[in-house]
């Protein structure tokens, strides 16, 4: 359904609530986008080949691109309040369109840090999975925790069918071609989001997917973008579940993005395995999590969310710990039960986290603060980028970085235990 296309009637009636139809066009968006994040994981090592630069200078690009890509969440999703989803969005993709296509003009590695470190990450950052939160919020009351699931399920998507594409690409045409084709994916989503997205459902003369018949349309942020990003933080940074919740995402990151997702393939690579061979291996890992991802959005409906994240953030430290020991020149039935596991955990603790955010500081601001947790998970896959890397060049390997963050999982797994202790699940899942 289009922008322009207008309806009389507030109720959804019998035919496809609109909510849906903003609900594809976000999970099309975020697939695209999964492609610029698959991106720095299949370079490191053509990068290296080509321009004989050390993987330390690599990564700080890479990690730098985490980084940012996290502390432009909040201030995107503030944008997202005070303008409109479609024009920041627009602009996100823009971005990222330009920086991949200057990079194949690049010679220097600090060409590589401003471009893949700052451009894209400032670009991929004003699309992050605050644009999921947003979209969900505005659209949906029933069905919520599924569909954050679905949407960010949508990134593991992309990344299925991004990595072994580029990765292949790379071996066989170079890696300026994995920059032209991400540039040009980035550049072709543009005029989706122009012509199909709506803003609200009461633009369009409809309320959220479950609305009652009293429903009323929300107080929306107002004035300045960047001071309401900044007053959900000073909000929320005085209260102690704030920062459980960033402090067990910051090691979400760190155990996700920044590790597993940046450094499996040269980790596989080290024991002798085939970057192809490890690159589908990776995007594997991005088929279970479409399926952990969804499953999780609907058990947050219906399971309390503290309890979700005990069991992920535990599986997944054990996991970690285990993985030094079964990777292996080719694939053995053991590397394969680990993709499976770690993936129907990969981002699995996004729905419940979401669904905290909203409890610590209610639906208003909720969104903004999940901004600033999700900053904390980037800070932390950014510290891992860049750690991981460190520590293989000291050791020889990465095995000290898989030791090191499964277990600060098992910690973040009691931590979150703690969260919102005030509130009962039904508490946390009305509002």
């Amino acid at each position: 359904m289009s922008r322009g296309n207008k309806s009389k009637n507030l109720g959804s009636g019998r035919r496809i609530h609109p909510a849906w139809f903003a609900a594809a066009i976000t999970w099309i968006t975020l697939v695209a986008s999964a492609g610029y994040r698959s991106a720095p994981s299949v370079l490191i090592v053509p990068l290296e080949d080509a321009f004989g630069w050390s993987r330390s200078q690599i990564s700080l690009a890479v990690s730098i691109n985490i980084l940012l890509y996290g502390l432009t969440a909040p201030f995107a999703a503030a944008l997202m309040e005070r303008f409109t989803v479609r024009r920041v969005v627009m602009t996100a993709l823009a971005t990222v369109s330009a920086g991949a296509f200057l990079t194949i003009f690049m010679t220097k590695p600090w060409h590589l840090v401003l471009l893949w470190g700052v451009v894209v990450g400032v670009g991929t950052g004003s699309m992050a999975l605050v644009f999921a939160a947003t979209i969900t919020n505005r659209w949906f009351i029933e069905r919520r925790g599924l569909v954050v699931g679905a949407l960010t399920a949508a990134a593991a998507t992309g990344q299925l069918i991004f990595l072994p594409a580029l990765s292949t690409l790379a071996m066989d045409h170079g890696w300026k071609s994995v920059s032209l084709t991400i540039g040009a994916c980035a550049a072709l989503v543009i005029p989706l989001i122009w012509w199909g997205l709506n803003e609200k459902p009461e633009d369009i003369g409809h309320k959220p997917y479950g609305a009652s018949h009293d429903w009323v349309v929300p107080v929306r942020l107002q004035g300045n973008a960047a001071r309401n990003a900044i007053n959900a933080l000073r909000q929320g940074s005085k209260k102690r579940d704030f920062w459980l919740l960033f402090g067990t995402f910051f090691i979400c990151g760190l155990s996700t993005n920044g590790l597993i997702g940046t450094h499996f393939i040269p980790a596989a690579h080290d024991h002798g395995m085939g970057e192809v061979v490890a690159a589908s291996l990776l995007a594997l890992i991005g088929v279970f999590d479409v399926v952990g991802t969804i499953a999780s959005g609907y058990l947050t409906d219906r399971i309390d969310a503290r309890k979700l994240l005990f069991a992920y953030y535990a599986f997944r430290g054990i996991s970690l710990m285990i993985l030094p020991s079964i990777l292996f020149s080719t694939v053995h039935r053991s590397t394969l039960v680990f993709v499976i596991f770690y993936g129907l955990d990969w981002v699995a603790t996004v729905p419940p986290t979401i669904t905290l955010c909203r409890a610590v500081l209610g639906p208003k601001s909720g969104t903004v603060v999940y901004g600033w947790v999700f900053t904390g998970h980037q800070i932390g896959a950014s510290v891992a980028a860049l750690g991981a890397a460190v520590l293989r060049v000291k050791f020889g390997d990465y095995a000290a970085s898989f030791y090191i963050a499964g277990t600060l999982c098992v910690v973040a797994s009691i931590a979150v235990l703690f969260i919102a202790r005030t509130k009962s699940y039904d508490e946390i899942k009305n509002l």
